[in-house]
């Protein structure tokens, strides 16, 4: 079987209804994102940042899985597949991806400010008072600016192999993510689904790369067609 690895962003889950920080004004529900996904933003004002994730995860409950997101699930029938993303969201596992690799968190799940080893499943409201089993207030269980990325280098590594890579629905602007198909081998094919592409350091020293120029379900539909015809 040969390996594929998909790096997603943004624009996959914009396509399901959610929202994100590339949107009109930079802002997200209204909020900078100074304000509410930073260390300091924590420090500042915990209550505010709780409920903003708070409604986040509400919202989350609201949408379901896109086309794209189906289409990458299928190839896992004809390929080592395994799903790199920058999003916080759960759609990928409901739709039924078995190998999935969070760079930045996860909103269904919160952790200990004291102890982040300890990471707690997490469907409802985070509130002030909510503290681990050491007694420590929890917080969102995800990667703020000014923040290392922990899971990064588990995505190189998946990278270091792969046969093919697709890169959908993110603008590959947003670093470390963006240097991750900088690892995948020379002979890699590389597919890049984005309406407005932008060809990034890492991929314009590549000599393998498709770009296709659709939204995330049409560009999708349209490429696992063809990856399982081959």
């Amino acid at each position: 079987m040969k390996k594929v690895v998909v790096l997603t962003g943004a624009g996959m889950s914009v396509e399901s209804g959610l929202k994100t920080f590339r949107g009109e004004g930079g802002l997200w529900e209204g909020h900078k994102v100074t304000d509410v996904a930073t260390p300091e933003a924590w420090n500042r004002d915990m209550e505010m940042v709780l409920n903003f994730y708070n409604e986040r995860r509400r919202q989350l409950k609201s949408v379901e899985p896109n086309e794209a997101h189906q289409k990458i699930s299928k190839l896992q029938e004809y390929f080592n597949l395994v799903v790199v993303t920058q999003n916080v969201d759960n759609l990928h596992e409901r739709a039924g991806n078995q190998k999935i690799i969070h760079l930045h968190g996860e909103l269904t799940k919160v952790r200990s400010t004291s102890h982040p080893h300890l990471v707690y499943e997490w469907e409802d409201d985070l509130n002030v008072g909510d503290f681990c089993e050491k007694g420590s207030q929890l917080r969102p269980h995800i990667v703020w600016f000014g923040e290392s990325v922990p899971m990064l280098e588990n995505g190189i590594q998946e990278m270091l192999d792969a046969d093919i890579a697709i890169i959908i629905g993110t603008s590959m602007q947003v670093y470390p993510a963006a240097s991750l198909i900088g690892f995948v081998p020379s002979d890699c094919e590389i597919y890049y689904i984005d309406p407005q592409p932008n060809i990034s350091y890492e991929l314009a020293t590549r000599s393998k790369v498709h770009v296709v120029k659709e939204s995330a379900t049409t560009g999708m539909s349209k490429l696992v067609d063809k990856l399982i015809m081959q």
